[in-house]
């Protein structure tokens, strides 16, 4: 969809979500003095990427490491925030598994140590048949991993943690995800970095060791941003769902949103949109045909909360997060907020340890009330021996709907009957950003479709933004030369 250019002053923008695709569209188009209305169901900013606040606990929904290979949204961070507001901290996470701790991404020899002789040999000799007889099947997660590093260290370290993720199992995955994140992450090119020396391993391709991160989380990125939209004399409506999309003659023509005093009609000259994919199109107006409805229904997502439990700051790790890979919980992740920031704490002699479960809305775990989901968390920490419930001070509970947009073996597919009916009802609707465009982007490849769809808007380019984030680069690899944090 390379849509319809909108150049003229007068002409009005529609950005729906003030994530950090919306607020970036936002923002850019404000700098070229177009008026733009926001839109955003919400009555925070920022979506997946705010930050808490509470009674003075801030709390990172999923830890935001603040890095890209894209200069031009490391120029826009730093345009946004001062330097002075950003921090640099060392990369730091790790595998707890079978209450042993194991570097993530895997080290050969932290790993090899911790299994023992005898299972290390057995996870090298998986490896090697896998060379020999690869899986059949590598469009799934299971068989793309698998032929990287083998099925012992497959199931040992990817298999439990993934389909804690996403709910299903992993051969029913498609391996799109994974290839987001460890494409040139396998054993052999593990085993042979750590016999480089650094500055010639570096040549290559390296993992990141620091990034920078905002003083007071990522919520205080898009706080600013949108202060500065309103600056610009655009307007931005909180507690504002986007209820209906009126389109005639290819083009959409009017954004319609709700609030406590009832509805609102934005006309628009071009819409960005940053809602779920899916909404968007069951709110377009003349409807689409059941065969679009019936595509748009089946787009699924995975929904999130966290657990933050204040602990003395002895009882924190120095990691910024722990992958819980042990099947006997059902925790997923453990953040400790200290060793993001330590303005997200406001007590020096205290930390807030972020247990993070990865749910669908509506079930048992998700309606549990907080009194309950606090206990759980606790008696999990204990379960993993990784923390005495008897230093649990008090607790807090963040629920975050649609955080994983779900990669099952019809989303692509889906997507595409999505996309095309789009650009021949609406083809001045450009979606954006990990929802908008259902796909696991992260932020800064969120912004980067914001940013190339004002560029289009502007100034008649034909960027395809759904080729951002498609190399299948690992997602925390650092080419030499790249732009990243720290």
């Amino acid at each position: 969809m390379n849509g319809v250019p909108c150049t003229a002053p007068e002409s009005q923008v529609v950005v729906i979500g003030a994530g950090p695709a919306g607020l970036t569209a936002a923002y850019q188009l404000g700098k070229a003095d177009q008026q733009v209305t926001v839109l955003e169901a919400d009555d925070v900013v920022g979506g997946i990427s705010r930050t808490v606040n509470r009674d003075g606990w801030r709390f990172d929904i999923g830890g935001h490491r603040f890095f890209t290979k894209v200069s031009a949204v490391s120029e826009l961070w730093h345009e946004i925030l001062n330097s002075e507001e950003f921090i640099t901290r060392p990369r730091m996470s790790r595998i707890f598994y079978q209450g042993k701790f194991y570097d993530y991404p895997l080290k050969p020899f932290n790993a090899l140590a911790n299994l023992g002789v005898i299972e290390a040999a057995r996870c090298v000799l998986s490896y090697v048949w896998v060379k020999l007889r690869p899986p059949k099947n590598q469009t799934k997660f299971e068989g793309y991993v698998a032929a990287k590093f083998g099925w012992r260290l497959y199931r040992t370290f990817f298999k439990t943690y993934t389909e804690k993720v996403w709910g299903v199992r992993a051969d029913q995955i498609e391996a799109d995800w994974a290839a987001q994140r460890i494409k040139n992450l396998n054993l052999m090119n593990a085993v042979t970095s750590a016999f480089k020396p650094r500055s010639k391993s570096s040549e290559i391709t390296t993992l990141i060791d620091q990034f920078w991160y905002p003083q007071l989380g990522p919520g205080m990125m898009w706080e600013r941003c949108a202060e500065l939209v309103q600056q610009q004399g655009n307007s931005i409506e909180l507690n504002a769902p986007v209820t209906t999309v009126h389109h005639a003659n290819g083009l959409a023509t009017a954004v319609v949103s709700s609030s406590d005093n009832g509805t609102h009609a934005h006309r628009c000259d071009a819409v960005i949109s940053s809602m779920p994919l899916a909404q968007l199109v069951q709110a377009m107006d003349p409807p689409a045909p059941l065969a679009v409805h019936r595509a748009a229904a089946q787009l699924k997502f995975r929904d999130f909360l966290t657990v933050a439990l204040v602990v003395p700051k002895e009882d924190g790790f120095p990691d910024n997060w722990i992958y819980i890979h042990s099947p006997e919980v059902t925790v997923g992740r453990v953040q400790n907020f200290g060793s993001w920031s330590a303005d997200l704490v406001p007590d020096e002699n205290k930390t807030c340890l972020g247990l993070e479960f990865f749910v669908n809305a509506g079930t048992e775990l998700w309606d549990a009330d907080d009194a309950e989901l606090i206990a759980l968390a606790t008696s999990e920490m204990e379960i993993l021996n990784l923390l005495d419930p008897n230093r649990v001070e008090r607790g807090f509970v963040v629920r975050m709907p649609k955080a994983y947009p779900i990669y099952d073996a019809s989303y692509k597919a889906n997507v595409n009957i999505l996309r095309g009916w789009l650009s021949e009802v609406a083809r001045n609707v450009h979606p954006v950003g990990r929802n908008g465009m259902h796909r696991y982007n992260n932020q800064d490849h969120s912004m980067y479709t914001a940013m190339l769809t004002v560029e289009n808007l502007l100034n008649g380019t034909k960027h395809d933004v759904w080729n951002v984030n498609v190399d299948a680069d690992y997602h925390e690899a650092q080419a030499k030369g790249a732009a990243v944090g720290g």
